[in-house]
């Protein structure tokens, strides 16, 4: 194609083949500076984004200009992570060009798939926190609500997982080496950020004292745009990302006096803020980073929310009426003080004023019981770093501590707990406690977690504020979940009830019908074999071990944490494997323990679980007595696209944390929408996926959170005794502790066997026996393919409901009060 000539009434952005093909062909040229014949997989790659982002641009800047006309209320969630994976694929997948691209690259030779591969997954997150984050972004475009996400742009994100030996090891993950083609720098969008230095008193006329705040070090917050575009491209919303600069990136002065290093310290100090998520807090200089990542964001993002608001409002009371700030989780929970800082220090509001608009703008969602996972920071750290914000804290905690005492007779022990000052153990700044004040919702994230939210981590707050917590159930986005991440199936439902449910999840009730068709189900499994087939390649090509896609799909894939029980799992492995050698011509069914998932950094127990279970697998993998009956695999750099990987091929999906610790879960809904049945306990969202699947449809152990804090206030438990009643837990928990996996050094575990005998906080040998004969079922069940295959179609057919774009609806009624025009019109 000759890339200089334009034909009459061309569109240059046109959706149609022609069009695209063009402007695959001119970005390669003009932007990457390449021909076709010498550009390779990156060059295509780079070329064929920019052109897709050429078509959303239109439309964002749309979008952007009807919020301003119709001065629609905005919603902007600040999150510390957003773990959003590829975007070239969902970006032509919502706007409907994705077989229309495959065939203009066929005609210049390109593949397609291979350019999907070439992309870097954006290290922006971690876990579900970040995805949920993410999937929110999604649905808030899909369904019109005028979105903003704000976050921070890391250069390096968590880490990226490799395995030495068996042991982590973290590397930087260096995503934006090959350049980032989806974000539009916005250097003239630069925020100044303090820390430090003092407060000083203000002489003014006012009854209230006014102060000062003298930062003694200066750092400038610059935004990267990213356009999050929503099912069918009509509506686009912002991603915006903060990258920390220096307010000067060279000192000559140090550079001509020799000083090479002092003359770009300043640089260094600066861009460390936006280097890598959750630097380890083990060390002084790690909380403080840290914290100083968590203002920096928060703090930008406020005074670019304000900025906006004010270009359209002179009138400050229109605030909460015009915004709606969601905190995702306590990470940006100082963005109360923050808040009433900008409208009384800059904006010279009074604190009245300020307060009553600080909280009725923030929400806040809570995603933890963990009382250790509630951030809390030393006041001393506090006092240094953010003078200010100190003092603010303190006087909204004294404040609310005389509203307290005239309302009621509470002792000094009473109040105490409501404080936002811990007095115990060193003096810290609750932060869940400071989010719940300045906040006009405080929500869970699943019916359960709301409920024991109510009774444990906020219960005295929740007693002066009974309307203030409410629930908001979870949601995944069935864009990139299964429409984009699982083609074989959703072409199989396509063909069967149409594309209405890309859109509307809960459309996918109409396949249970089929759940009894002989036809729709031998199609069903057979897509779920070709996915079976694809992972099983991967772990082949990763590993270096081969797998039977015939055999069962067990899969564990979530952050590596005690609570989330990987080490029930491991041990209810040892104990199979000693039950297949024992009897090794009984007709057992062969499966593969499919294991992912990063440890932090810190996290020294989490990290000796990843060497246990990659132990196993050595010994296991490789003992003739078991054959192909059992494989284990760990899937090292577990992110969004390894994610899309295994999910559509799972056959059981492992959500068997301790009852009452996990939140919600959005890894469960994934696996459930693919057709995986779930083998887990009563907690999280598992209890709503029970109630919308049915229990004949779902393998429930364990437990309940209930029994959990009855058996923690009997006081008599004794693990011990636990495992002494079970032989087989016995025998597996004496192997690990004697080394039979790890002869080199017999020692190795013995930290963990330690741990589970004299304390088991998270009652993984309370739950084994129910959790081992559970499996049993599952085995039995599964050799019934056609009965697993109708429980698998129920599945899916059934979790329609844990969409996030109901989710965001439901924020958007009841917490926002930002329903979209049409959506304000049918109410």
């Amino acid at each position: 194609m000759d890339v200089g000539s334009l034909p009459a009434g061309f569109d240059k952005r046109g959706l149609d083949k022609e069009a695209l093909k063009r402007s695959f062909l001119e970005w390669l040229v003009y932007a990457v500076g390449k021909d076709t014949e010498h550009a390779k997989p990156h060059d295509w790659f780079t070329s064929v984004a920019l052109a897709v982002r050429d078509r959303l641009v239109d439309q964002w800047m749309a979008s952007t200009r009807s919020y301003y006309e119709r001065d629609q209320k905005r919603v902007y969630y600040l999150s510390l992570e957003f773990l959003i994976g590829r975007s070239l694929e969902n970006s032509m997948a919502n706007l409907g060009i994705v077989e229309t691209c495959r065939e203009a690259l066929q005609e210049i030779g390109v593949d397609l798939e291979t350019l999907f591969e070439t992309e870097s997954d954006a290290a922006l997150g971690n876990g579900g926190l970040g995805r949920l984050a993410a999937c929110f972004l999604d649905s808030m475009a899909t369904v019109g609500i005028a979105g903003y996400g704000y976050g921070i742009r890391y250069q390096y994100g968590l880490f990226k997982q490799s395995f030495d030996n068996g042991w982590q090891i973290e590397q930087p993950e260096d995503w934006l080496r090959g350049g980032n083609p989806w974000e539009f720098e916005r250097p003239e969008v630069a925020y100044p950020i303090d820390f430090f230095g003092h407060v000083e008193p203000v002489e003014s006329d006012d009854e209230e004292p006014k102060f000062r705040w003298v930062g003694g070090q200066r750092v400038l917050a610059v935004a990267y745009d990213t356009p999050v575009v929503g099912y069918g491209g009509r509506q686009i919303n912002t991603l915006r990302l903060w990258s920390a600069k220096p307010t000067s990136a060279f000192d000559f002065d140090n550079f001509n006096r020799g000083d090479y290093l002092g003359a770009v310290q300043q640089k260094v100090d600066a861009e460390t803020l936006s280097r890598v998520l959750y630097p380890n807090d083990m060390t002084e200089q790690g909380q403080e980073l840290r914290l100083k990542q968590e203002y920096f964001f928060t703090s930008a993002s406020l005074q670019d929310l304000l900025r906006r608001f004010r270009s359209n409002h002179e009138n400050w009371d229109a605030l909460p009426d015009k915004v709606a700030i969601q905190l995702n989780d306590t990470h940006p929970a100082i963005a109360v003080p923050e808040l009433m800082r900008l409208l009384i220090d800059v904006y010279g509001l009074n604190w009245a004023h300020a307060w009553s608009l600080t909280s009725r703008t923030i929400n806040y969602t809570n995603h933890t019981l963990l009382p250790e996972a509630l951030e809390s920071w030393s006041v001393g750290l506090m006092e240094r770093l953010l003078p200010r914000h100190m003092q603010i804290i303190y006087e909204i905690n004294a404040r609310f501590l005389r509203q307290i005492s005239k309302r009621s007779s509470r002792t000094r022990a009473g109040l105490d707990s409501l404080s936002l000052i811990d007095e115990h153990g060193g003096r810290r700044v609750r932060m869940g406690n400071l989010a719940f004040l300045g906040s006009r919702r405080v929500n869970g994230v699943s019916a359960l977690h709301t409920e024991l939210m109510k009774e444990t981590v906020f219960r005295d707050l929740h007693a002066l504020y009974p309307d203030r917590i409410v629930n908001k159930t979870n949601g995944i986005t069935p864009r990139r979940w299964l429409h984009q991440c699982n083609r074989p199936l959703a072409d199989l439902i396509c063909q069967t009830i149409g594309d209405g449910w890309i859109g509307d999840l809960e459309d996918l009730q109409r396949l249970e019908p089929f759940a009894e068709d002989t036809g729709f189900k031998n199609a069903f499994e057979a897509a779920k074999q070709a996915n079976k087939r694809r992972l099983a390649d991967i772990i082949g090509q990763t590993l270096g071990q081969p797998v039977d896609p015939l055999s069962l799909f067990d899969v564990h894939i979530k952050r590596i944490h005690e609570y989330k029980r990987q080490l029930l799992n491991l041990i209810q492995t040892v104990a199979l494997y000693n039950e297949m050698r024992d009897d090794p011509t009984a007709d057992w069914q062969p499966r593969v323990k499919i294991f992912a998932g990063k440890a932090a950094p810190g996290y020294a127990l989490a990290k000796l679980f990843i060497k246990l279970a990659n132990d196993i697998a050595q010994k296991v993998n490789h003992d003739p007595a078991v054959r192909d009956l059992l494989k284990v695999a760990f899937l090292p750099n577990y992110n969004v696209t390894l994610a899309e990987r295994i999910i559509p091929a799972a056959d059981l999906s492992e959500q068997i944390s301790t009852a009452g610790k996990e939140a919600s879960g959005t890894g469960n809904m994934k696996l459930a929408l693919n057709g995986a049945l779930t083998i887990g306990t009563l907690d999280g969202a598992n209890v709503e996926i029970r109630d919308r699947v049915g229990s004949d449809n779902i393998f429930i152990f364990g437990m309940t959170a209930a029994e959990v804090a009855a058996l923690r206030a009997g006081g008599a438990f004794s693990p011990a005794e636990t495992i002494a009643h079970d032989p087989r837990l016995k025998r597996a928990i004496d192997m690990i502790a004697d080394g039979a996996f790890s002869p080199d050094d017999p020692d190795r575990f013995r930290p963990v066997i330690d741990n589970l005998i004299h304390h088991d906080p998270f009652l993984v040998t309370a739950d084994f026996t129910s959790y081992a004969d559970t499996q049993a079922v599952v085995d039995d069940l599964y050799r019934d393919r056609d009965a697993w295959v109708t429980k698998a179609v129920l599945n899916t057919a059934r979790v329609g409901w844990f969409s996030s774009d109901r989710t965001v609806r439901e924020y958007a009624q009841e917490i926002w009060q930002a329903l979209p025009p049409l959506a304000e019109a049918a109410e």
